[in-house]
């Protein structure tokens, strides 16, 4: 099986370890184990649960403790919805492997992240881009999703809130998703790993799987709750569709680990506490990046309603890997290049990290702008 480079996590690998401000982040800043145990009231007694546990392999799908959390955050789902997976990004492989064979229509957004047009690609499916684009607020064109959903489609893949853009389907907006895919029988693959971290409210906007009875829902503990060091992800979808993916799962998980499942679960069973610092940094730190976009005539954008990134638009007359690259070398600060998401022409931009982290960025990226825009036109 061939397969395209994985253009994001590539240029993450290359650069995430030698910046000095990391905005290629997506993550809201990460919880050090003191800071959860902290919160859980458990920092006294945590090695009381630990020292007795015995380090098998567990629940193989996941302990009970932990699918009934994750059952919880969703409306019509129970235990049995759930499986834990290595992260989303195991999760979706998972389900690609599940339902996707060569020939098969599978249509995916795009700019998206690069599993759900390109696994399926390479399984020789016959892969359909729906692009979102500025003029649309970066939300399907459901005219072109009705056009492009045939009779027989097999799956549908979608992400809300949107990596890298911001953008968010509301329920009303994902009911009518559910309307074309149910008249072409497809399964709907929503990425859900930002869910949560809407910017009113609760945060937390509809799932596909409450709404869709062959929705299949994505998630994970490393976005919104700030714990991607666990590797723990979910898959949350009708039973038969977890019965296929189990068959599969078996060949190359088995089981994730006890310590991360018992943390994972730590987590959620202290969920509300979790999500107000997760809303205090998303709504605090996207108005910081909302005046910087405003102050900036380089650059514009389609302002982000979820999640923790936003895709800049630049006005500069070179590649978006040229930008990326140049501005590391010469301020030590990290973004990710259009390019990686096969969006030419623009900047990924993490704003979750530390507030002074996001101001000297934006800072160090504003001198960068000035100085390029005076050497070109010089």
């Amino acid at each position: 099986m061939k397969i395209r480079d994985f253009g994001v996590e590539i240029w993450m690998n290359r650069y995430e370890n030698h910046c000095e401000l990391n905005l290629a982040e997506t993550c809201v800043e990460s919880l050090t184990v003191e800071e959860l145990l902290d919160m859980a009231g458990k920092k006294e007694a945590i090695l009381a649960e630990l020292l007795p546990m015995k380090l098998t392999y567990g629940a193989i799908e996941g302990s009970e403790r932990l699918r009934k959390l994750i059952a919880g955050l969703y409306e019509k789902q129970a235990m049995e919805n759930v499986v834990v997976t290595h992260g989303a990004i195991g999760a979706n492989a998972l389900v690609h492997e599940t339902l996707v064979e060569p020939g098969d229509r599978v249509i995916s957004v795009l700019p998206t992240y690069q599993q759900h047009y390109s696994i399926p690609e390479s399984f020789g499916a016959d892969v359909q881009i729906l692009k979102l684009t500025a003029e649309h607020g970066f939300l399907p064109d459901l005219e072109e999703l009705r056009r492009l959903a045939t009779p027989g489609t097999k799956l549908i893949c979608l992400n809300n809130p949107n990596n890298p853009t911001g953008s968010l389907m509301d329920r009303d907006f994902l009911l009518q998703v559910v309307e074309i895919a149910r008249a072409a029988g497809a399964w709907i693959l929503c990425d859900e790993v930002y869910r949560g971290t809407d910017q009113e409210g609760d945060g937390m906007t509809a799932s596909i799987a409450d709404l869709y009875e062959k929705g299949i829902s994505t998630g994970s503990m490393s976005k919104t709750y700030s714990l991607a060091g666990l590797r723990l992800g979910w898959i949350v979808g009708p039973q038969t569709l977890l019965h296929a993916v189990s068959i599969h799962r078996d060949y190359n998980t088995i089981s994730v680990g006890m310590l991360d499942d018992h943390f994972a679960a730590i987590a959620l069973e202290n969920r509300d506490k979790i999500l107000a610092r997760s809303h205090a940094i998303t709504r605090t730190n996207l108005a910081i990046l909302a005046a910087w976009v405003e102050s900036e005539p380089l650059i514009s954008w389609v302002k982000p309603k979820s999640g923790t990134t936003a895709l800049l638009k630049y006005d500069l007359p070179m590649t978006s890997e040229a930008f990326c690259t140049k501005l590391l070398e010469a301020t030590g600060v990290m973004l990710t290049p259009g390019s990686a998401m096969d969006m030419e022409g623009h900047l990924r931009i993490g704003y979750t990290n530390g507030e002074e982290v996001l101001h000297e960025g934006l800072k160090r990226i504003s001198a960068f702008l000035r100085q390029e825009q005076a050497s070109q036109a010089a």
